[in-house]
């Protein structure tokens, strides 16, 4: 593959060798929401489910869709590859409130707390129709806020506040509390980009 766009491509073609090499009663072991028939993985992403074929990686939406953008296709190989199951004890932490997350949380703070004020908070109606539309659950928290299982045993919720004169709009993003040791703090930082990308595709 010519490499054109490294940033997403030159991650993207080391994840795919390395699922090459990767033993599929590895990955199932490892993540109960994850089935294989002997020539391809099946998985769910935000209520979406694809096909994944290995050992020569291909993705294909069940649905028919649109192929989802390389950042989030290197997610769901490193998710295969790294992930594992992790018991949600029911509660929730901020991206700062997790290991690393002090660390990255400026970047952070740009890529996905802003991004969803902007996005969500500017427009609550659009906001709230997307979310439904995707199955989410309405929680009592900002002035919209939902509830979203990203991949197996993961939740995600977003809360937005729409601005005034005074304040601008605002966002938060709150992570089941099994992400702290189920994920990478770059791969929690990722999910927060799919989960506003796809509500945002959906509005």
């Amino acid at each position: 593959m010519q490499i054109e766009n490294h940033r997403e491509e030159v991650p993207f073609a080391h994840y795919e060798e390395k699922f090459r090499a990767l033993a599929p009663a590895d990955a199932t072991a490892r993540l109960s929401c994850v089935k294989w028939d002997g020539e391809k993985f099946t998985l769910k992403l935000l209520g979406r489910e694809f096909l994944i074929a290995h050992p020569e990686y291909a993705i294909t939406p069940k649905d028919g869709g649109s192929i989802p953008p390389l950042p989030t296709q290197t997610f769901l190989l490193r998710y295969l590859l790294e992930c594992k199951d992790v018991a949600w004890n029911g509660g929730w932490k901020t991206f700062r409130e997790m290991p690393w997350g002090e660390m990255y949380i400026k970047p952070y703070t740009g890529r996905v707390l802003t991004r969803a004020a902007f996005t969500f908070g500017t427009r609550l109606e659009a906001f709230r129709t997307a979310a439904e539309k995707m199955g989410a659950t309405s929680v009592p928290h900002g002035d919209a806020g939902y509830q979203f299982q990203l991949v197996g045993g993961y939740q995600m919720q977003i809360l937005a506040w729409e601005g005034d004169d005074e304040f601008p709009p605002n966002a938060q993003v709150l992570y089941s509390d099994n992400f702290e040791s189920g994920f990478a703090a770059e791969d929690r930082v990722v999910a927060g980009d799919i989960l506003i990308s796809t509500i945002k595709a959906n509005m």
